[in-house]
């Protein structure tokens, strides 16, 4: 069964830092690109950065850049977003999702969808 599993989310001071996980089962994650997407209270679903093949990072949210970074941990199948500099408007529940081929912003080209993980920021 083919299954993304985000994980790593929780509570932060704002300014401080998380560490979230895409961990992929039943597929080899390296031949998608990543997107990481992300639901706050009351809006809509936002694209936050997407990880290409060639590990490449794009920031398709403003307030992600400067502060956010992706990597790739090839050995446990996973792409590991790095958030930095925390602020309070980056509460949401973060989702990671894969697309075949290039980076997209638009939502419904992506097939495997996590079930997300939260992230609550403290002002």
């Amino acid at each position: 069964q083919e299954r993304l599993v985000e994980s790593g989310g929780g509570l932060a001071d704002s300014g401080g830092s998380l560490r979230l996980s895409c961990e992929a089962s039943g597929f080899t994650l390296g031949r998608y690109s990543v997107g990481w997407f992300r639901i706050a209270p009351g809006q809509g679903r936002e694209a936050v950065v997407c990880f290409d093949t060639a590990d490449h990072m794009t920031a398709y949210a403003d307030s992600a850049k400067g502060r956010f970074t992706v990597s790739r941990d090839s050995a446990k199948n996973a792409v590991i977003l790095q958030m930095n500099n925390l602020k309070p408007e980056d509460t949401a529940s973060y989702f990671c999702a894969t697309v075949v081929g290039a980076c997209t912003p638009n939502a419904q080209w992506y097939e495997h969808w996590g079930r997300g993980t939260q992230v609550t920021v403290s002002s």
